[in-house]
């Protein structure tokens, strides 16, 4: 069973698994299927970084170069997002006081009223000239079998149907331009230099004291 993040920037990666339906998903948030991979009631995930740190994880992410537009700090009390793990330490790190926004409830608040928010993925570009990898695939078993799939969703070029689009931008009042926009902003390869980022990112986590939770 793979986790299902219920989010627009892993549609591609659901729109593909659909070709493959011996493969079983649950959907839920980030935070709910990081709990999930931990206690190993589902084989697979895409988890968030933080939490995936000494997991068996393959090369394949949610990876943001420059700007991602779906995990913002916006200005007011400060709050952390409830369905997050890594943005949450992010902002930490990067010293970003306000409301913390993931997902596509951010991406949303983006494209209404961006103007008292930053993007997170921006701050990092701009601190450490590096992609930020927000999640990455993870397994718990059948290694070949999930490493192949991820072999062939990143080979793929994956088309999202119109009717697809419509069904995810009408609850957020978005248009299927927008969000084919914002899709152009997420990568899911892991290279090098993804690997770069995630170990900058995991040695500020442990020099500010933070934990994997």
């Amino acid at each position: 069973m793979i986790g299902h993040i219920n989010y627009i920037n892993l549609l591609p990666f659901y729109v593909f698994l659909k070709q493959h339906q011996r493969f079983i998903t649950k959907k839920s948030y980030p935070a709910y299927i990081n709990d999930l991979f931990d206690k190993k009631q589902i084989d697979a995930a895409f988890i968030s970084s933080i939490r995936s740190k000494n997991k068996h994880c393959l090369d394949a992410g949610i990876v943001a170069h420059k700007k991602v537009l779906s995990v913002l700090v916006c200005k007011g009390e400060k709050k952390y997002d409830t369905e997050s793990n890594t943005s949450n330490i992010l902002a930490a790190i990067l010293d970003q006081d306000g409301e913390v926004l993931i997902g596509d409830k951010a991406l949303k608040r983006y494209y209404q009223n961006s103007s008292n928010c930053v993007d997170l993925a921006t701050l990092w570009y701009n601190k450490y000239k590096l992609p930020f990898v927000f999640a990455r695939f993870c397994i718990n078993a059948h290694p070949k079998e999930y490493q192949t799939l991820i072999n062939m969703f990143l080979r793929s070029h994956i088309y999202i149907p119109q009717y697809i689009l419509k069904k995810h931008t009408a609850k957020l009042g978005l248009t299927s331009t927008q969000v084919r926009k914002y899709l152009k902003l997420i990568s899911y390869t892991i290279t090098n230099k993804e690997k770069l980022s995630l170990a900058k990112f995991f040695r500020l986590v442990d020099k500010h004291g933070f934990n994997n939770t």
